[in-house]
């Protein structure tokens, strides 16, 4: 390898922290003067943050499982990326304060005279709640040290030890992300409006999740590559696999989406048709519309290509498109609950795209200062600098 770790611009700490401070003024403005918006606004930028951080971690746990060398050039990156999950831990925390705001189930007064809730109460009440939502931010916190850790320490000695540590880690890990990403979905989406359930919710986060994840990675491996900040043997083909991922989970999603709707039209139930429909009232039709075409089809159509794939100029651009189609996804899933008839977008919501912006350009130079951006002596490396199609 000819790689050699050169800092990146302090640019990028001084323009996210701007971003980070101006988007934190306006959420503070928000819960001034429309405390529940601002409560609905942070739930928005909470998840949006989960599926990034959390996501990276299971696709570094991802290559260990299957043994893939061509991600391993990216591996690091994606490692940057899940440093974001100890912050979770202090975002969440501002949420409990906005527990009666958001859910309708933790009003004592509203479950007594609600047989539903009534009989959903064991497991929607607050204490249980707030045990779950911890038990999945230790677990997340606890796999996100140890697995990277070993990741590091390897980059002193080369010892194939780690990589046999980490992959006994990730296959712990896998099914508990599974298990804590569902409770997550469930937990601060779904329960949103309790009355309504879906089976296939938990998939369908997941499928959001892991897409953000890789179109937050393929965006900063291109833009390291384009600065000089990777080993310069990383050629175009390396990033095949990337779009590839980035195509299929996208496509993956949508099926997901189809098969949840078309099952709850088919049966044709009060008691889960509703949810549908008020994503259908109003204005909120012609969000559900920007949906289909700006999440599934568009993407679908620039991305089939195997020559799109490897185009670095052109996955510059839709690594963003794919992680403002998630925002508008979760915007889709959230906000339905509080804007009842028609959607709504005022100033309120601007403090989303500059706290998660803000927040992960200043997270991620902070944690690449105390890394290599490439894992330089994981025994898999050049056998990805080598991939070729």
């Amino acid at each position: 390898m000819d790689y050699i770790k050169k800092q990146l611009p302090d640019s990028l700490t001084k323009t996210g922290g701007i971003m980070l401070v101006m988007g934190i003024l306006i959420l503070i403005m928000a819960f001034i003067f429309t405390p529940q918006r601002a409560f609905f606004d942070y739930l928005w930028i909470y998840l949006f943050m989960v599926s990034i951080a959390v996501g990276s971690l299971a696709l570094v746990a991802l290559e260990y499982l299957v043994g893939a060398t061509w991600s391993t050039p990216f591996r690091r990156i994606s490692e940057i990326f899940a440093s974001m999950i100890p912050v979770l831990v202090i975002l969440a925390i501002p949420l409990f304060f906005g527990i009666h705001d958001l859910f309708h189930w933790s009003h004592a007064e509203v479950v007594e005279h609600d047989a539903v809730l009534t009989a959903k109460s064991p497991y929607l009440n607050v204490e249980f709640f707030t045990a779950r939502t911890f038990f999945c931010l230790l677990i997340w916190i606890m796999f996100f040290f140890l697995i990277t850790r070993n990741s590091q320490k390897q980059d002193e000695d080369g010892d194939v030890k780690y990589t046999k540590r980490n992959i006994t880690l990730s296959t712990i890990f896998a099914p508990l992300f599974i298990v804590t990403i569902t409770i997550a979905a469930i937990d601060w989406a779904m329960s949103l409006e309790p009355h309504w359930f879906s089976t296939i919710f938990g998939v369908y986060y997941f499928a959001g999740t892991v897409i953000a994840a890789l179109a937050a990675t393929t965006f900063a491996s291109v833009k390291l590559k384009e600065g000089g900040y990777l080993d310069s043997a990383l050629g175009n083909d390396s990033f095949y696999s990337l779009g590839t991922l980035m195509f299929a989970f996208n496509i993956f999603w949508a099926y997901i989406a189809f098969s949840q709707f078309i099952l709850i039209w088919y049966a044709d139930l009060p008691e889960e048709t509703f949810w549908l429909i008020h994503r259908w009232d109003g204005s909120w039709k012609f969000v559900s519309l920007s949906l289909l075409f700006f999440h599934f089809i568009i993407p679908f159509l620039i991305l089939v290509g195997r020559n799109a794939k490897t185009n670095l100029q052109l996955l510059k651009v839709m690594a963003p498109w794919m992680l403002a189609a998630h925002a508008l996804d979760l915007y889709w899933l959230i906000f339905p609950t509080l804007f009842v008839g028609n959607a709504s977008f005022g100033w309120q919501e601007l403090s989303f795209p500059l706290v998660v912006i803000g927040l992960s350009m200043v997270v991620f130079k902070m944690s690449a200062n105390k890394k290599n951006l490439m894992a330089v002596k994981d025994p898999k490396m050049q056998a990805g600098l080598d991939f070729h199609l």
